[in-house]
């Protein structure tokens, strides 16, 4: 199974949600993701950044993409016939720069996570997505009421990638902004579930062990119908296994007990990670079950929780979810 940020599911061994139960997790300051995430894309991509050719899309899908770059952006691999210039002018500007790093990944974000990565107001960085757009480096797409924004294609990160490996390091200036940043992609509470890398890590190590079944507990955005970033899914219908009530039942967390109050299962398109996390009766009944434990604490700040000790030892014992140092 694919690692999912700080967090990668070990081979098997032994803010949030309303009280209706839909997500309504607030965007927060994030920093960019650990070069194990999988980078998302909704269109495929051939050589030289362009749109491969291909059969129509699925016309439900909640993922609106801009319509492709109509500019003299040149595609051709002769730098001499590229206005190289005109690229260089939409990178330069420090904000800009700072947001074209936090879409490094591939992944899409709303403007407001990337105001506070670029350390600008919401209405500067509309300025600086604007000339973006305009130079053809970053595209928007619609996620409900919702604008995401994300690199046109590879050939926008190669360029980034090869102007990085030539230029000099950033000084630090807010380590407590980027720990905190850091703690809440780690781990944060979502209403009333695990929600971040460990909230995905958990809900995969879950599906591999065979305890739900149903999904794969990715965000597949090119066929998405109801599913939609920082949501409440429905695409996708998840079922506890016999043996995984069983097994749910002996870690202390019983199932039969859960019927009525609410949804059991449920999950919430996790948006920093663009995975799957487990919400619904289930998901806060595990959760429950970790602070008994004093597998997780809560964190310092609004909504961090924070992984123990016995917690790491515990969920890789347990559910084989493995924390990388």
């Amino acid at each position: 199974m694919a690692s999912s940020g700080p967090f990668r599911t070990a081979p098997a061994t032994g803010g949030s949600e309303d009280r209706g139960g839909r997500c309504v997790e607030r965007h927060v300051l994030m920093p960019p993701p650990s070069l194990l995430i999988a980078s998302v894309r909704t269109e495929p991509w051939c050589a030289q950044g362009a749109p491969c050719p291909g059969p129509p899309r699925h016309t439900s899908a909640r993922a609106e993409a801009t319509p492709p770059y109509a500019g003299t952006m040149a595609t051709t691999t002769d730098a001499r016939d590229a206005d190289i210039a005109r690229a260089a002018a939409a990178i330069a500007d420090p904000s800009r720069a700072r947001v074209l790093r936090a879409l490094l990944e591939g992944r899409a974000l709303p403007a407001s996570v990337l105001a506070g990565e670029a350390g600008v107001s919401a209405s500067t960085v509309s300025g600086h997505l604007a000339k973006l757009l305009e130079a053809g480096v970053v595209r928007v797409e619609r996620h409900g009421r919702h604008r995401y924004y994300r690199l046109t294609g590879p050939a926008v990160g190669e360029a980034l990638e090869a102007l990085a490996r030539i230029a000099p390091p950033l000084p630090v200036t807010s380590l407590r902004q980027s720990t905190h940043a850091h703690a809440l992609r780690r781990a944060r509470t979502c209403y009333d579930h695990v929600a971040g890398a460990l909230g995905v890590a958990l809900m995969a190590a879950l599906l591999e062990r065979g305890v739900l079944e149903g999904g794969d507990g990715r965000f597949h955005p090119e066929a998405a119908e109801g599913d939609r970033l920082s949501a409440p899914g429905k695409d996708t219908t998840y079922r506890l296994t016999a043996p995984g009530r069983a097994e749910l039942a002996a870690f202390g967390v019983d199932a039969d007990e859960l019927a009525g109050r609410r949804q059991l299962i449920r999950y919430c398109v996790d948006w920093t990670e663009q995975r799957h996390h487990l919400a619904g009766a289930l998901g806060a009944a595990l959760t429950d079950r970790l602070f008994a434990l004093e597998w997780i604490r809560r964190g310092n700040r609004r909504r961090v929780i924070n992984l123990t000790d016995a917690g790491r030892t515990g969920l890789e014992r347990t559910f084989g979810v493995v924390l990388d140092a």
